[in-house]
């Protein structure tokens, strides 16, 4: 799963369409991310550059997350010295993961200087680095010192030089026949293992996809193939050198059967057999952004909200170990009828017992064959008292099980709801989103008001953002809340008693409303109103969900209940697919 060498030379041929672009604007959604609006007279677009450790890369994207509240030093950086400038060049090395991006702009005195953007996708020493023309470093996204690495260093300053060669062969350089004769007089290891050590560029993937179409799905060792399978080796390594001088890539997803993707690769993917499924992408930057969107924006969501994330594993935490404790509790209740029991028993056999027993033996007639049962008692206690002492037992064990059933329904329901809360943080996007969060949480007296906050001064209004908002087939306007305040809000005030309202059925997830129907609902509507409920909420991963769907008029908020919560009567049940492709398809732009 990594953004391989050829992969970034198709790449680098869709950014060379974007030469003369100016520098419009410069974003950092996330700590290692950057992201370039470029605007030119023939294209323009939204640059990624990333030097995450989990996800390098680069390329152009559409939805572009939002941006925080205070830009980063870097970020601030950038916009001094790239902003307003054009890209005038961009250049791989060899066919390593390493990009260099030159751009014209102009320093404080307004004299025109070029500055370089060098993207290297390196797994955990992936960095994204600006140097002026001459090399100097101005500064990078991980600044890396001599106790993280004694053997190159990025800091400012400092001369950039160039990660050290692998020495390994370039397809845009060298013959296939080469490749292959270097693979015969190598070490002895499986004919992919062989591949990564001397072909440039090629990931793990493209590796076992060559050893599968040479080998036709066999395992070899590279020092050890016959005159046929190097031949059909060298077709392939052809084809490959074919495909990267004409630029024609064939962006390829590997799926999980579930839909979950697994991996990519800009060649066609075989190996699999019918145990994946493949998928293909009409250019390499609509695959990348489809293949990390969902899991970037968790990652982009956990760094900023990690505080909030605590806080809510630690309350389910508490309140789940307190049910555990109620419930163990209510079950020692269940035996009170015995203390009742024990003080009729004594209370009739009064006249046999005296002060300073430790035991009776009595007939029990609650026993339908009238078996003796022996009773402990208190030999301070007088038998009258003893027999007080087993009904105020049962006393306070029947008042016990009354609030501990209610104490465990109060704490069910909390949980229920910490557990929706953290669903709708999961699928925030955004700063505003979070903040939305935040506050339903302080009003919830989960999370403490800022102590800085002056007394009486009004805290800053929360921008409000919109549902989301979709368009059925049948032309039918569909809403979806955002979390717990939007699906109130939604729900409770602003839909109508003939809308109809859908939700996931005992899982957490987000209200939806299909506005404006009447009696007669199309049933194509009522499907996909029902996909997007089910992948707005926790069951997004699962294959089926079970949709509840009823009228607006009867869904209620009873007096007292945790945001977002409603009961309702009178449903019925359909089971969803929370297909992302159909989702997507149905947002409104």
């Amino acid at each position: 799963m990594a953004l391989d060498g050829i992969f970034l030379y198709f790449l680098t041929r869709e950014l060379q369409g974007f030469l003369g672009a100016r520098v419009d604007k410069i974003v950092q959604p996330s700590r290692e991310e950057v992201i370039l609006h470029l605007r030119g007279r023939e294209a323009s677009g939204k640059l990624l550059l990333s030097g995450g450790a989990a996800a390098p890369r680069i390329h152009f994207m559409e939805e572009v997350p939002e941006n925080p509240k205070t830009p980063p030093m870097f970020c601030m950086l950038l916009r001094k010295r790239l902003g307003g400038g054009r890209l005038t060049g961009v250049e791989q090395m060899g066919l390593d993961r390493i990009l260099r991006l030159e751009f014209e702009a102009r320093n404080e005195l307004g004299d025109p200087v070029t500055l370089f953007v060098i993207l290297e996708i390196m797994g955990r020493h992936s960095n994204l680095i600006v140097t002026e023309e001459d090399g100097k470093i101005i500064d990078a996204i991980r600044r890396v010192d001599i106790t993280t690495s004694r053997v190159r260093q990025v800091l400012p300053g400092m001369t950039y030089v160039l990660p050290p060669s692998q020495n390994k062969i370039s397809l845009l350089e060298a013959e296939p026949s080469v490749i292959v004769e270097r693979l015969r007089e190598g070490r002895e290891a499986e004919l992919s293992k062989g591949l990564m050590e001397h072909v440039e560029g090629f990931s793990q993937l493209v590796c076992r996809e060559a050893a599968h179409f040479a080998t036709r799905g066999g395992e070899v060792l590279a020092t050890q193939l016959t005159s046929e399978q190097s031949e059909r080796l060298c077709f392939y390594l052809a084809g490959v050198a074919q495909s990267l001088r004409e630029g024609t890539p064939t962006p390829t997803m590997v799926l999980e059967p579930d839909g979950r993707p697994k991996d990519f690769c800009c060649l066609p993917v075989h190996q699999y057999g019918v145990a994946m499924i493949t998928r293909d992408y009409p250019d390499c930057s609509s695959l990348l952004e489809s293949f990390y969107g969902d899991r970037e924006r968790m990652e982009r969501v956990r760094q900023r909200s990690g505080d909030l994330l605590n806080l809510l594993a630690a309350t389910s935490d508490r309140i789940t170990r307190k049910l555990a404790y109620q419930r163990e509790e209510l079950i020692q209740c269940a035996d009170r009828e015995q203390l009742r029991q024990k003080g009729d028993l004594i209370s009739a056999n009064l006249y046999h017992i005296r002060q300073g027993d430790t035991a009776v033996r009595v007939e029990n007639f609650y026993h339908p064959e009238g078996e003796e049962l022996e009773i402990e008692l208190d030999p301070r206690l007088t038998p009258v008292q003893n027999a007080q002492r087993y009904y105020a037992g049962y006393r306070k064990a029947d008042t016990a099980e009354k609030h501990l059933k209610q104490l465990i329904a109060q704490g069910e329901e909390e949980l229920l709801y910490v557990d929706s809360v953290f669903d709708a943080l999961t699928r925030a996007d955004g700063e505003t989103e979070l903040d939305t969060i935040r506050q339903e949480l302080r009003d919830s007296g989960y999370l403490r008001r800022s102590s800085r906050s002056t007394p009486g001064k009004k805290q800053p209004k929360i921008q409000k953002i919109p549902y989301l908002r979709y368009r059925s087939t049948d032309g039918y306007l569909i809403l979806c809340g955002r979390n717990n305040l939007q699906n109130d809000r939604l729900t409770i005030k602003e839909a109508e008693k003939q809308d109809i309202w859908l939700h996931t059925q005992k899982i957490p997830g987000s209200h939806v409303i299909i506005r404006g129907v009447g009696e007669n609902i199309p049933d194509a509507t009522l499907e996909e109103a029902a996909a997007i409920a089910a992948y707005n909420s926790k069951g997004r991963a699962s294959s089926k969900v079970p949709v509840d769907y009823t009228r607006v008029r009867n869904v209620r908020k009873p007096n007292g209940s945790k945001p977002g919560m409603v009961i309702y009567e009178t449903y019925h049940t359909i089971l969803a697919e929370p297909d992302e492709e159909l989702v997507r398809s149905l947002e409104e732009k």
